[in-house]
């Protein structure tokens, strides 16, 4: 195997080039008979997991592939994090205790009022959008559905949206030149100072809550449920910025993919307006698994174990490669092929089946597929009038801006 691609996946010059690029080195690393050990800087490094049968063993064993210290960075948090902790980076039994709380929290009551809000914010944006003519289509479009969605349910106010935008996007967007911080602030600084931000927000939050209920996820987590367990204010913190960023950024960019994947490729956008109910199902699961919003999570080895052949060692990181599992060649037919008549299709642009499947993973379909519904049946000729601005980041495929028309 080139040392090249070994050196590259940890690189963020590696993931700015072309997507086919990408895929070259990652069907290479896919065909390569033994795991891929990639150095990093602090003399440390991680095993490349891409394919998709490695990827889905790990994410079954969690008492082997531990998520802890963290699923989220490639190096070791500083123990003092404030950001360590999160539902993400848990084992059992506190993660399944966490996952337990917030989604009894889910009251049949809570989901119907965020259904009818989904529906009602996307006709609200749609009408903007028809009023507005040619715009940058993340700004006024994909972004405000999660994010307002997000922050209904949790109760936020809205003069908070604009500062919970710029804290999740400086956290999924570590490394890109566009977020420099004031007073040349590095790296740790700016992240402790957001996640520092989103913390604050909800503590305060939950406050309110304690003392004057209200009909919102942030009450619903504050309060005992039937087993008696809430979640304290650092959980509910935690739990927070969790939401806000992987709700917020990965259903922004599976929208933003939307356009631009549909754009490109004309044939299969007319095979969706043909017979829009239909097809639209299916388009959307096409979409997060061509475009996968999150590219990887890590693992850590918390025993021995052999995977594939080769044996893995206690305390050996090894990373998820959800975006090359989406190309595997063992499991999808011309896996580089935008297809949205694929059937079946087993992607794991939410992860992996196991215990950190995507919580949010209905409600993201939901909110894309009726936002995608509304958009096409009203502006049918919708489509990107140039290349999008990717995101300077290896952690998800972000899409800054994008211009539409229609």
């Amino acid at each position: 195997m080139p040392s090249l691609v070994e050196k590259n996946l940890a690189s963020l010059d590696f993931w700015a080039q072309p997507y086919a690029e990408r895929d070259v080195m990652f069907a290479a690393l896919r065909a390569a008979e033994g795991p891929v050990y990639c150095p990093l800087s602090d003399e440390s490094g991680f095993y490349a997991l891409t394919r998709y049968g490695q990827v889905a063993e790990a994410s079954r064993k969690p008492e082997v592939f531990s998520s802890q210290p963290t699923a989220v960075s490639l190096a070791d948090p500083p123990p003092v994090a404030d950001y360590v902790g999160s539902m993400i980076s848990l084992d059992d039994p506190r993660h399944a205790r966490l996952r337990r709380i917030v989604s009894r929290s889910f009251t049949p009551r809570l989901v119907e009022r965020v259904a009818g809000d989904v529906a009602v914010l996307a006709r609200r944006i749609v009408d903007e959008l028809a009023e507005r003519g040619p715009c940058d289509f993340v700004r006024h479009v994909s972004m405000p559905m999660p994010l307002q969605i997000i922050c209904s349910m949790m109760g936020i106010p809205e003069s908070a949206y604009d500062d919970v935008i710029d804290a999740t996007d400086l956290i999924l967007g570590v490394g890109d030149p566009d977020h420099v911080g004031p007073d040349g602030k590095d790296r740790a600084t700016l992240l402790a100072e957001k996640f520092s931000y989103l913390h604050e927000l909800m503590a305060e939050l939950s406050r309110v809550r304690r003392d004057k209920p209200a009909d919102d996820l942030v009450t619903a987590l504050t309060h005992a449920n039937v087993d008696g367990e809430a979640l304290d204010e650092r959980e509910l913190g935690r739990f927070f910025t969790l939401l806000v960023v992987a709700g917020n950024e990965t259903t922004r960019n599976a929208l933003s993919h939307a356009l631009v994947l549909l754009t490109d490729h004309p044939g299969q956008r007319d095979i969706l307006l043909a017979d829009l109910e239909q097809r639209l199902p299916g388009a959307v699961e096409e979409v997060v698994r061509y475009a996968t919003p999150v590219t990887w999570m890590r693992r850590t080895l918390a025993r021995d174990y052999a995977l594939e052949g080769h044996l893995y060692r206690t305390g050996d990181r090894v990373i998820l490669y959800y975006n090359s599992a989406n190309r595997d060649e063992r499991v999808f037919k011309d896996p580089h092929t935008f297809d949205i008549t694929r059937s079946p299709n087993p992607h794991v642009g939410f992860g992996a089946p196991g215990p950190h499947f995507c919580l949010g993973a209905h409600l993201a379909r939901r909110e894309v597929t009726v936002l995608l519904r509304e958009l096409y049946k009203r502006l049918p000729g919708l489509h990107a009038t140039d290349a999008p601005v990717r995101q300077r980041t290896s952690f998800i495929n972000g899409i800054k801006s994008v211009p539409c028309a229609f």
